[in-house]
């Protein structure tokens, strides 16, 4: 006898499925007159005359968004691999058997995860401003504050790994560094993979507050150009649309590191293949 199939939900009926027409197009309708009344207000504020959006065909005007696009991108990457490096520091560090090591690292974690990003940023430009400039100034800050976030990350992945992982790995000989490189980190990184590349947009998007201490990012640019031509909105909408653009990217480059990590998982756990 075959074991019983457990139902985990009802078949809608035909009233049911009739009611979920209904919405679905009670639904759309309701947006689309949104964006109706939006585009009727932009209109009406005449927001959408040519002259308005028309100094975005200059090609000077294009080269500018994409240099403020390449500033906001390097100062996000220089920033990630930092706070990488350093939220993984941290987390060892609060792992760590001995409190004299553990305790110290926990107070400067929760100082730098307690305080506003932008002040970081701010009081690192006005302290050090003069000598590294605003691009070490926001990536300084943003390393700071993420990095502490990324720590907190990294060590609840390690945590979530199964104790008798550990024990097996020391059980066959492995020293502690060992079974924290070999055995748990990489349990823990594609347990925690879908956070760390949330945060990782986080940081993107804070990478904006560069613009406080006069760095030369997108959103610099966008608003000295929507202060040159008088187009303010016009001009943080193609913003906005190029930073949404940026984090599509950085998603789909994340699907793909996370297909990668899980094709090389499954390739690895299959049975051994003998050999002579």
């Amino acid at each position: 006898m075959s074991a019983p199939t457990q139902v985990l939900f009802d078949a809608p009926g035909p009233r049911a499925r009739r009611n979920n027409v209904i919405m679905s197009v009670v639904s759309v309708l309701v947006l689309l007159g949104i964006i109706a009344f939006i585009v009727w207000k932009f209109y009406d504020a005449g927001q959408l005359e040519p002259n308005r959006w028309s100094p975005f065909t200059y090609t000077g005007i294009q080269q500018v968004l994409l240099r403020g696009m390449g500033a906001t991108l390097s100062v996000a990457a220089v920033a990630t691999l930092l706070a990488l490096a350093v939220g993984l520091v941290f987390a060892l560090l609060r792992l760590a058997p001995t409190r004299a090591i553990s305790l110290p690292s926990t107070i400067v974690l929760e100082v730098f995860r307690g305080v506003p990003v932008l002040l970081l940023i701010f009081a690192t430009f006005m302290i050090f401003g003069n000598r590294i400039g605003p691009f070490w100034s926001v990536v300084i800050g943003l390393t700071l504050y993420n990095g502490m976030v990324i720590a907190e990350i990294i060590r609840a992945g390690i945590l979530a790994v199964p104790k008798g992982q550990r024990e097996a790995a020391m059980a066959i000989g492995l020293r502690s560094s060992q079974t924290m490189g070999l055995v748990l980190l990489p349990q823990a990184l594609r347990a925690m993979m879908p956070t760390l590349i949330a945060q990782v947009v986080v940081l993107l998007k804070d990478s904006a507050l560069g613009f406080m201490v006069t760095y030369q990012d997108l959103l610099y640019q966008v608003n000295a150009i929507g202060r040159q031509y008088n187009n303010l909105l016009p001009t943080f909408i193609v913003g906005a649309l190029l930073y949404i653009a940026i984090n599509m990217i950085v998603a789909a480059f994340a699907q793909w590191l996370e297909r990668r990590l899980q094709s090389k998982t499954a390739g690895g756990s299959g049975p051994a293949k003998a050999t002579d």
